[in-house]
């Protein structure tokens, strides 16, 4: 991509509890350093900064999110099929995506990617119709992701560990049932994450083997187990992505996931309440292209 760009900062003011608008003056400067041409938009809520993404790249534009993974996922999704690029630098509490991209929280180093990156295909998820680009799941995580979103004294990547130890003291098991590609499974457990990506919440390799560019989703199972075993000898190994190789998890790769359960689930991804179950899970494959640092493009 060595052909001249125009960039729309598109940013979140509170994202990260306001660490994006601390980072804008320093990457406007750095912009200007290196002579992009750039404007910045501060966003009002995800619907407002999806029409500025989309208008800007009808416009010639390459909308720029510098957010959590929450926005990005959310421009991503109303970018994809259109063929246009977006970049990110990662401005959020999670910045999971940016971390499996490869992309430098630096804010000279991201700006020296987006000047001389390659774009990199990925596919966009779907749950009935509401798009993300990580990782959908529900269950527990169902519990921890509306804690964590709802905590005001707990900041940054710890709020995650606080929320699941949370979620975990009123926990139930639940059954799940999973429709995967027409073949059906039904289990006991904590609940199901269909990933696109492989990692959410702050770092969690849930789905370590997961690729964004496969038409593939990695379908990660955590079944009935002590809440004890849970917390001492799963949730650690998340961080690194070998809780895969314990026995109460499960791995199947689909191209679509029905999931239903025997009492009422929401449905997160990318950080955000997107559905609720029965949902369906499936992928729109190498629908939105991202910049990313040159030796990552794949394509």
């Amino acid at each position: 991509m060595s052909e001249a760009r125009r960039f729309l900062l598109l940013l979140n003011p509170s994202a990260g509890g306001g660490r994006a608008r601390e980072m804008l003056p320093r990457i406007e400067a750095a912009m200007g350093a290196a002579g992009l041409a750039h404007r910045a938009v501060l966003t009002t809520g995800l619907e407002h900064g999806c029409a500025e993404a989309c208008a800007a790249a009808i416009d010639g534009e390459i909308p720029v999110v510098i957010s959590g993974d929450g926005l990005i996922g959310q421009v991503g999704g109303a970018l994809a099929g259109s063929g246009a690029t977006m970049g990110l630098i990662p401005g959020g509490r999670g910045n999971d995506l940016a971390r499996v991209l490869g992309i430098p929280d630096d804010v000279s180093a991201a700006v020296a990617m987006l000047m001389a990156g390659d774009s990199r295909a990925i596919d966009v998820g779907e749950v009935n119709d509401h798009r993300f680009l990580g990782i959908a799941s529900c269950g527990f995580d169902s519990d921890a992701n509306r804690i964590a979103n709802e905590a005001r004294l707990v900041r940054g990547r710890l709020v995650y560990a606080y929320a699941a130890l949370r979620a975990l003291v009123g926990w139930k098991q639940a059954t799940f049932t999973l429709t995967l590609d027409g073949e059906r499974t039904v289990y006991r457990g904590y609940g199901v994450a269909a990933a696109n990506s492989q990692a959410y919440g702050g770092g969690m390799y849930a789905a370590p083997d997961a690729e964004l560019d496969d038409g593939l989703l990695d379908v990660v199972t955590l079944s009935e187990t002590s809440k004890l075993r849970f917390l001492t000898g799963v949730l650690p190994k998340v961080f690194d992505g070998s809780h895969v190789k314990l026995p109460e998890i499960g791995v199947r790769r689909a191209a679509e996931v029905r999931v239903e359960a025997d009492r009422p689930f929401a449905v997160y991804a990318d950080g955000d309440h997107i559905a609720d179950l029965p949902a369906t899970v499936k992928l729109l494959p190498r629908a939105l292209r991202v910049i990313v640092p040159a030796a990552a493009s794949t394509g």
